[in-house]
């Protein structure tokens, strides 16, 4: 049987641009684990940075925030979030985790976007809950994400452009599973 050698979570913070995503990325592809989640990646149009679009790990996209189309209830500063989209890569994800056994279960991110979702928080607080997260969390914290960065079963780690080989290191030796 395989086993962990780690008992919690592992969110990654730091400022926007410094590899967040791209340090989880490095790390499915060198760690045979199953996951499933998804990702955060920005939409661009002619260079300029228009929104974002969710991608779960088995290719289903979607957009979730935009600065041009249809409008929303939902803001931050110029983008439109389309609560209703992240909820949709929820269900795909519940029901990728009812198929198969996770090694990890992978958000990125968990940012004032997302937080708008009541289904988004529930599923944070029951990944949190497998201890076998992970992901990435927004730096400026608002009641929510504070509480999830003071748990005693998170390990923060803040990326920045200095120490992210030392961390992807560091990360891959935690997350190296073993045989018992």
């Amino acid at each position: 049987m395989v086993q962990p050698r780690h008992d919690f979570n592992i969110l990654i913070t730091g400022p926007p641009g410094v590899g967040k995503t791209t340090l989880i990325e490095k790390i499915l592809k060198t760690l045979n684990l199953t996951a499933v989640g998804f990702f955060t990646r920005e939409v661009r149009k002619r260079g300029r940075r228009i929104g974002f679009s969710l991608e779960t790990l088995s290719g289903f996209k979607t957009l979730l925030a935009s600065k041009i189309g249809n409008s929303s209830t939902y803001k931050v500063a110029s983008y439109n979030v389309y609560v209703s989209n992240l909820e949709c890569v929820l269900d795909h994800i519940k029901t990728e985790l009812n198929k198969k056994k996770a090694d990890l279960i992978v958000i990125d991110e968990i940012g004032k976007m997302e937080l708008f979702s009541h289904a988004f928080r529930s599923f944070v607080l029951h990944a949190l809950n497998t201890r076998k997260l992970l992901g990435t969390i927004m730096s400026r914290d608002n009641s929510f994400t504070r509480e999830i960065k003071m748990r005693d079963d998170v390990k923060l780690i803040h990326l920045t452009f200095e120490n992210r080989n030392k961390k992807f290191a560091e990360l891959i030796e935690i997350l190296s599973f073993k045989n018992s």
